[in-house]
């Protein structure tokens, strides 16, 4: 029986609890993924506080994490575009990505349209940690501003996940970026 960390009410960590769970076989459209790494975020801790403002209460007992990597162990019905032994990687299920969460897990079944198969060159430890600040980069730059050659961008906490991630494709993008960081140590990470 896989274990999982979950939670039966917010509140501070001591909340969270290592316990069996039940995991039935993958229905149609999943896949039972088996994680060899995952991603910590803070907007698991804010899930763990009940701090979102959620339009209904949450379910419990809760899963926590978004984000994680692992080796799909089978998958179900109608299932296709990845089969058992696939590396894979994944962020959040649906909707919202504070709803449906369960990657502190051992195993957890996966929708497998959320899946990427993991490319090689990655470790899993590497995808599990930049799907979600992978994401949170993009928008900002697809969608927010398309920073371009001959531009100057102030990033925020350029030493952090996500602001490391946008100075280096802003830079890749041909424009200057001018770093806010909290100590020297960050400024020479954020370099």
């Amino acid at each position: 029986m896989p274990k999982a960390i979950r939670i039966h009410a917010n509140g501070t960590p001591d909340v969270m609890r290592f316990e069996d769970i039940e995991l039935a076989p993958p229905g149609p459209g999943q896949a039972r993924v088996r994680h060899t790494a995952i991603g910590i975020n803070y907007s698991d801790v804010n899930v763990r506080r009940g701090g979102f403002y959620l339009a209904r209460p949450p379910q419990f007992p809760l899963g926590l994490g978004n984000e994680a990597a692992g080796v799909v162990e089978a998958v179900g019905p109608g299932v296709t575009e990845i089969k058992a032994g696939d590396s894979v990687v994944y962020a959040g299920m649906r909707g919202e990505f504070y709803e449906d969460t369960g990657a502190y897990a051992e195993e957890r079944n996966v929708f497998a349209d959320r899946l990427i198969k993991l490319p090689p060159g990655f470790s899993d430890q590497q995808a599990a940690a930049m799907m979600v600040k992978g994401f949170t980069a993009s928008l900002i730059i697809n969608r927010i501003y398309q920073p371009r050659l001959g531009d100057t961008i102030l990033i925020h906490a350029a030493a952090s996940g996500v602001g490391l991630l946008l100075t280096q494709w802003t830079k890749y993008l041909g424009a200057t970026v001018i770093g806010t960081v909290g100590s020297r140590e960050k400024a020479k990470i954020a370099d």
